[in-house]
C-alpha cells in the first residue's frame, strides 16, 4: 500500500499546471511542454513532499476549448474507470486542484469542473481552485478572486479554497515565493490527518458516473438509440476493461437508459 496523500490536479492546457507542479516541488520535475494527448485522461505521476509529509500528484488531462465533440468524451468515459481503479489501489482521492488560467470562466471552464468534481468524484473530494498567471496583478495577486468571487458563486461552481498565484519564478520572485507557500499551505490544510477520509471510487461510483456523463452530453430526456445487452458488455470490456463479470452486471444497471446511447457511440 503506498503512503502519502493523493492530489489531483486537472485543467485545460496552457493554464500551468505543470508548471504548478514544480512551484509545489521547489524545483523542476514536470516538463512545462504540452505532450499528453488532450482527448484523454492519461495522467502524469509526481512524488513530492514538503512540511515533512509526502504527496503523489496526479496531472492530468482537461477538456478543451472550442466545442467538444461526443467523441472526446467518450475518450474520457473509456480511461475514467482505470484512473478511479488506479487510485483505489493508492489510498483514494485526497485533493483535487483545479487549476485555470486567470480570465473568464468559460462555459469549458465549469464543464472541467463538474466532470472531476461532480460526475467523477461525486462531489466526496475537497477542491481548491488556482488561479495561474497573476504576477502583472495590480497590487495583491489575491485581488482577481474578489473581483470574481461572485461569479463562480453565480455559476455554482463551488470549491473549498482558493490560491491566486504566478508560477514564473525569473522576473517575481515575491511574488513566486509567496504563491510557494500559499500552495503549500493550502494542500496541507486540505489534505491534514482526520480532516477527512480519502475518496475511493469503485464500480458502483463508475455506473453513476456513465449515468451523469449522459446528462451531461444529451440531458435527462431517454436516447433513441436501442441495442442489446451484449453489446453493452462488449463496450465496457474492450473499452474501459472491466471484467465480464463486472460488465454484466454494470450492463444490467445501465442498458435502459444510458446503455442504450453509450452503445450506439461506441462502434
Amino acid at each position: 500500500m503506498a503512503t502519502g496523500n493523493n492530489v489531483v490536479l486537472f485543467g485545460q492546457a496552457g493554464a500551468g499546471k505543470s508548471s504548478l507542479v514544480n512551484l509545489m516541488a521547489g524545483k523542476n520535475v514536470a516538463s512545462t511542454s504540452s505532450d499528453m494527448r488532450s482527448c484523454t485522461l492519461h495522467w502524469q505521476e509526481y512524488p513530492i513532499q514538503f512540511g515533512g509529509k509526502s504527496y503523489r500528484v496526479f496531472d492530468t488531462v482537461g477538456l478543451e476549448e472550442p466545442q467538444l465533440g461526443i467523441a472526446h468524451y467518450l475518450d474520457i468515459v473509456e480511461n475514467a474507470y482505470k484512473l478511479i481503479q488506479y487510485l483505489e489501489n493508492r489510498g483514494g482521492i485526497d485533493l483535487l486542484l483545479f487549476c485555470m488560467r486567470a480570465g473568464r470562466l468559460t462555459t469549458t471552464l465549469q464543464t472541467n469542473y463538474r466532470l472531476f468534481h461532480e460526475f467523477l468524484c461525486d462531489k466526496k473530494v475537497p477542491i481548491v481552485v488556482v488561479i495561474t498567471y497573476l504576477e502583472n496583478e495590480v497590487g495583491e495577486m489575491d485581488a482577481w478572486w474578489k473581483r470574481n468571487e461572485d461569479i463562480f458563486r453565480e455559476r455554482e461552481v463551488h470549491v473549498n479554497g482558493h490560491a491566486c498565484i504566478t508560477a514564473i519564478k525569473s522576473n517575481y520572485p515575491k511574488r513566486y515565493e509567496e504563491s510557494h507557500n500559499m500552495i503549500h499551505k493550502l494542500v496541507n490544510e486540505f489534505t491534514a490527518e482526520g480532516q477527512k477520509e480519502a475518496w475511493k471510487g469503485g464500480d458502483n461510483v463508475f455506473v453513476s458516473f456513465i449515468r451523469r456523463l449522459k446528462e451531461l452530453l444529451v440531458g435527462k430526456k431517454k436516447s433513441r438509440f436501442t441495442r442489446k445487452k451484449d453489446v453493452v458488455v462488449s463496450c465496457l470490456t474492450k473499452r474501459c476493461g472491466l471484467s465480464p463479470d463486472v460488465a454484466k452486471q454494470l450492463a444490467d444497471r445501465i442498458k435502459n437508459d444510458e446503455g442504450n446511447y453509450l452503445t450506439s457511440r461506441f462502434r
